[in-house]
């Protein structure tokens, strides 16, 4: 049976898809792709339709990813479809969990920052769309050390 994982941000622009791609790519590193579906959306619909930012395909492939998924509108029924929501802040954690009708669906809900193996100071993971090249590279560093965190979760359940 596949687990089925989406990764949530504010406009489903930089940190989700980055996550999305990061996690894609380490699976498929592990030879485990066949066991996953791994999405991404944003809270807002901003940006429905388009793709990555820019910068952060840029910084993306840079080291190899490649971050090309189409941005879509968080919704309601995305609970019944996925076994882990997994968000990149406390802004997104209120919004996602406030659209929660029971506590199954709030318990699907984890933080970004859970994972985090080498990087456990941060609590969440910052947005970098009104940032630098620095800032870009940082959330890259971050979803790495978190993805491969979840992918160790996931293997020993």
């Amino acid at each position: 049976m596949k687990k089925k994982l989406l990764f949530i941000c504010l406009g489903n622009i930089c940190r989700s898809p980055a996550a999305e791609g990061i996690m894609k790519h380490i699976v498929k590193e592990h030879g485990m792709e066949e066991g996953f579906l791994i999405d991404s959306a944003g809270i807002g619909s901003w940006h429905v339709g388009q793709l990555p930012d820019s910068r952060m395909r840029r910084h993306g492939a840079s080291h190899g990813y490649k971050f090309d998924s189409h941005a879509r509108q968080f919704s309601k029924k995305d609970f019944s479809l996925f076994d882990i929501i997994i968000v990149m802040d406390k802004d997104n954690l209120r919004a996602v969990t406030s659209m929660a009708e029971n506590s199954e669906e709030k318990g699907k809900v984890r933080c970004m920052a859970d994972f985090l193996v080498s990087h456990k100071a941060y609590t969440y993971i910052p947005d970098p769309y009104y940032g630098n090249d620095k800032d870009f590279e940082l959330v890259i560093e971050l979803l790495e050390d978190a993805c491969n965190g979840l992918l160790d979760v996931i293997i020993k359940q």
